[in-house]
């Protein structure tokens, strides 16, 4: 089975772990037989923006065909307007970006289906290539669509709508999108819930990575961009709340963003820039060794759709903490695999961190049972399975 893979995230040279989570299930894909290609549209970065923002600067040197850890990937280049201006209209753009590439592509060795990451942009410019070409289009939507772009404006609302319409099958990472999906749009045969997963292999043991610095310290561990909705802010004053009761209390925030500069000023502003490091963005094998050497993950975000992240943690056999009704609900059960607190409410983070910290023992075994579950049901290769069902059954009713 040949699959032609749409997705602007996709690990790029300027940041290498931007939709690592599409790269791993492609790999998983391809374990399994699947022959994928990747078109990973990438924004036209033309003079001055490429000189006045080093996003676009970014975008400019993004080559326009790599082969990553095997996989082919190509960039081409789409009119995508900064902030996000004129959205709706986005995934045209696209389409006229990547139009002559992947007609090209079809020439050399025909696909079987396309398989897009986000109704918009990406869906709707496989819609209009799957229009063209006559291909099936299966569309996955990790949240974004549902959480943020819906949101936009009633055009933005419609062309993700349309895009649900035609799509063979629409993949939802958890519970929460498919109850958002419902109320966009009830087609309950067309969504299926496939969860995101991780990869065993590269789970760090605990000894591989250890800080000498922190060998005595309860180390709490944070990883997202650093914006408004990763509920990072809870975190630092949780922190600051437990600081006295837990004078060994470390907290590491992995990441970058627009909140940074917000972020280090209210460390400061609290006195606590002994107990709290930002570490900046690192690499996704970086990550899993910061994973290896906490003792608590800690993302209190909203809008979460799943949060890949979270399972990661779990894998490491670390408890986590995370809101309650986001899409890692899915995945946790309070006081089994993880802690539920209440969303943008400091006092039920810090009663969370003080019940892992003054229990050890069962934050431990919790961790422990988070892990065994997480690689029993949550790993890239069980994805790529359930996934595979989806294109084989899409293609039987073509």
């Amino acid at each position: 089975m040949r699959v032609l893979v749409i997705s602007h995230m996709y690990p790029k040279p300027y940041n290498e772990v931007h939709g690592i989570f599409v790269h791993e299930q492609v790999k998983a894909l391809a374990k399994k037989g699947i022959v994928v290609k990747v078109v990973s549209p990438t924004p036209w970065s033309p003079y001055p923006l490429s000189f006045l923002s080093s996003k676009w600067k970014g975008y400019k040197n993004v080559p326009r065909y790599m082969e990553l850890e095997g996989i082919p990937v190509w960039h081409p280049r789409y009119l995508a307007l900064p902030k996000g201006f004129l959205f709706a209209s986005s995934g045209q753009r696209m389409f006229h970006g990547i139009k002559n590439l992947v007609t090209e592509l079809e020439k050399k060795s025909s696909f079987d289906l396309i398989h897009a990451h986000v109704a918009l942009p990406d869906g709707y410019s496989g819609m209009c290539i799957s229009s063209l070409l006559n291909k099936p289009l299966i569309v996955t939507i990790h949240g974004q669509d549902f959480q943020q772009t819906i949101k936009r404006n009633f055009s933005c609302l419609q062309a993700v709508t349309k895009v649900i319409k035609y799509a063979s099958r629409v993949i939802l990472v958890s519970k929460k999108l498919y109850t958002i999906g419902n109320s966009i749009h009830e087609i309950n045969d067309k969504y299926t819930i496939i969860p995101n997963g991780i990869d065993p292999t590269k789970v760090v043991m605990k000894g591989e990575f250890t800080t000498k610095k922190y060998k005595d310290f309860s180390i709490v561990l944070s990883v997202s961009n650093l914006i408004n909705i990763k509920g990072i802010d809870y975190n630092i004053k949780a922190i600051h709340a437990l600081s006295k009761k837990y004078p060994f209390l470390h907290y590491k925030i992995v990441g970058d963003g627009v909140e940074k500069n917000r972020l280090a000023k209210l460390v400061n502003d609290l006195k606590m820039n002994e107990h709290i490091e930002f570490l900046g963005r690192k690499s996704h094998q970086e990550v899993m060794k910061y994973m290896a050497e906490c003792d608590i993950f800690s993302l209190p975000s909203w809008n979460e759709a799943f949060g890949v992240v979270y399972v990661e943690a779990m894998a490491h056999g670390k408890p986590i903490i995370a809101c309650k009704g986001e899409g890692i609900e899915d995945v946790v059960t309070h006081k089994k695999t993880g802690m539920l607190v209440k969303l943008k409410y400091v006092d039920s983070l810090v009663e969370a961190m003080d019940y892992l910290l003054s229990h050890p023992e069962e934050a431990k075994a919790m961790g422990e049972r988070a892990r065994q579950m997480v690689l029993e049901n949550y790993t890239w290769e069980k994805n790529a399975g359930k996934t595979i069902k989806v294109y084989e059954d899409v293609l039987r009713k073509a």
